[in-house]
């Protein structure tokens, strides 16, 4: 309809919309992304994770250190027991456990997940927990930049300073002073491992009091770390 004032047409309100839309997608494509940048050089000051337990109430437990002032021995104990191959993927993805799990799925089993430690720095440092499809979507979105443009001892280090380890405790800083008092830079093989251990399900296991089942978990995951000390040479 023409403008009664000036004598030109007002743009079509669909036009309008898709430019408003298009707007929107391009401002959610890039916010992860200048994020991602900004998240290389400097420490994140709160997950999601971090503000849902401390809205459930077990309050928050954080003090980022750097790389070299965590023991090695618990970057080796992360990816014996969380990612073997993590210095060694592309991408940030384990291709050949996502198409075993693509197969398991495909034959009726339930996949038992093939998540990397740089998938788990995505989800810890931007998402929310659950199994949802739109947080996998988003993780498998993420994770590929995270691996482009951080080293991966900044992605270990990163996940290291904020993986939960205990409730509302985070980090390996935090972690090692709570369970064993001492920082994170002395602590032992087995300290290590046992933190190692507590990662699938750090509400209900505790590094500092550990199940038979944990000390058992434990162990492998050291005898692991000795077996792949070939595969960690980007750990240190």
């Amino acid at each position: 309809m023409p403008n009664a004032a000036t004598g030109t047409r007002a743009a079509p309100r669909p036009r309008r919309l898709r430019r408003l839309i298009g707007r929107l997608l391009a401002l959610l494509l890039l916010l992860p992304l200048v994020a991602i940048l900004v998240f290389r050089f400097l420490p994140p000051p709160m997950t999601p994770l971090m503000l849902i337990r401390v809205i459930e109430g077990h309050g928050w437990q954080r003090d980022w250190v750097p790389h070299q002032a965590i023991a090695p021995v618990l970057a080796a104990a992360v990816v014996a027991a969380e990612d073997n191959l993590f210095c060694e993927q592309v991408l940030g993805f384990d291709f050949d456990a996502l198409s075993d799990q693509v197969d398991a799925w495909s034959d009726g089993e339930r996949p038992r997940g093939a998540s990397t430690i740089t998938m788990q720095t995505a989800k810890n440092l931007f998402l929310w927990p659950g199994r949802d499809p739109v947080r996998k979507v988003l993780e498998a979105w993420l994770t590929p930049q995270i691996a482009l443009l951080w080293p991966r001892r900044r992605v270990l280090e990163t996940y290291l300073n904020i993986v939960e380890f205990g409730p509302g405790i985070y980090g390996a800083e935090a972690a090692a002073r709570h369970f064993f008092r001492k920082p994170a830079a002395a602590l032992s093989s087995r300290e290590a491992a046992l933190l190692a251990a507590v990662l699938p399900n750090p509400l209900a296991w505790s590094a500092a009091e550990p199940s038979a089942y944990i000390r058992r978990r434990a162990a492998t995951i050291e005898r692991r770390m000795a077996q792949i000390r070939p595969l960690l040479a980007c750990t240190w």
